[in-house]
């Protein structure tokens, strides 16, 4: 299983930008998805999470902002950034949740981080 992770770029503050997750491989269905993000010298930080029902919940930094969503068809997931400062910079990981059959336990994978800079 891989996740791909795109979208990311250099946008000025008030901004917007798409991110996408794809992901590929030996999947059954994919449960819960989130996106976090890595600050130049800071810990990652949880930014997002939209569950296999389609239930949404958000970091409060980017609450009102943000915008988390799924295609279960095409096995992605996306996050809408609108409104963007420049304490936004980061690198965006996605995450997922994968069943690779039939009730089978779900495993955690991680995409490589597409980066985002907001300038003033």
């Amino acid at each position: 299983v891989q996740l791909q992770a795109c979208g990311g770029g250099l946008v000025q503050a008030g901004g917007s930008l798409r991110l996408s997750c794809v992901a590929s491989g030996s999947i059954f269905s994919i449960d819960a998805v989130d996106w976090c993000r890595q600050a130049p010298g800071k810990p990652r930080d949880w930014v997002a999470t939209i569950t296999s029902g389609g239930s949404t919940t958000y970091a409060n930094s980017v609450e009102g902002r943000f915008t988390i969503s799924r295609d279960n068809v095409k096995k992605a997931g996306y996050l809408q950034m609108d409104s963007l400062k420049t304490e936004d910079t980061a690198v965006y990981s996605c995450h997922a949740d994968v069943r690779m059959r039939v009730g089978g336990m779900p495993r955690g994978y991680w995409g490589q981080g597409t980066e985002v800079t907001v300038s003033s």
